[in-house]
């Protein structure tokens, strides 16, 4: 069922959006303890601001993008992060030269530097960075936020979380029904106010189709025969 909606302008980015709708939840009365959300509504921030209101955020975080992952080499979560000390080891043994919190596209981050002279003389250097008049460099998060992200995606690759993670099935089903029932992937009138309400009265239509389904027994997962497998069945015939 549809709980709470909200309308925003096209250039609203979904993440900005997760607090707001955990704001609307608490306030219909029904806040979520687990919450299944899909990757555009997720980041390292939002599992944090999520689990300081007892809500568990089940996202799949995006991957790793670095050239290192994609390649094979030394992945910043194979270095080993001495957080107290102030100093990261690569995982051939090298210690990091420098530590140096500083903030980046208005982040809170801690650069890593390794010595260049360290990373010229190691064998294995191609498989951690291509840099030639510097040592490899690590951008990391505050521990916390760190910390947090690294046991995330370490969940997300166990059976159990895929399992609980199908539920978003059913959410997605729902929109995928909202949008070819009610039309509303396009705005029938100009202004956000206007959007608003058509979104909430499509909401309302859902969710009454949803109920009478339910209460005469009627399935909404009915067997769809796609145009391809069609266009099969009469030219066999």
């Amino acid at each position: 069922m549809v709980t709470v909606t909200q309308t925003t302008h096209a250039c609203v980015p979904d993440v900005v959006m997760t607090g707001t709708i955990h704001d609307d939840m608490d306030a219909a009365g029904v806040p979520p303890g687990e919450h299944a959300v899909d990757s555009g509504y997720a980041s390292a921030e939002e599992l944090l601001a999520a689990r300081a209101r007892g809500i568990t955020l089940i996202t799949p975080l995006l991957a790793d993008a670095s050239r290192q992952a994609r390649t094979g080499g030394y992945t910043t979560e194979m270095f080993a992060i001495d957080w107290d000390a102030a100093q990261v080891t690569c995982p051939e043994g090298a210690l990091s030269q420098y530590w140096s919190p500083c903030r980046q596209k208005n982040r809170d981050v801690i650069v890593v530097q390794f010595s260049a002279r360290t990373c010229r003389d190691c064998p294995v250097r191609d498989k951690c960075t291509t840099a030639t008049r510097a040592g490899r460099q690590l951008t990391l998060r505050p521990r916390e936020i760190h910390e947090a992200v690294a046991a995330a995606r370490a969940d997300q690759n166990t059976k159990a979380w895929q399992r609980k993670y199908a539920t978003r099935a059913g959410v997605e089903g729902l929109m995928a029904q909202a949008t070819h029932v009610t039309g509303i992937r396009r705005a029938r009138y100009l202004g956000l106010p206007k959007t608003t309400l058509e979104h909430n009265i499509a909401a309302v239509a859902i969710n009454l189709i949803r109920l009478d389904a339910w209460w005469t027994c009627h399935p909404l997962d009915r067997t769809r025969t796609s145009h391809f497998q069609r266009l099969q069945y009469e030219l066999a015939a």
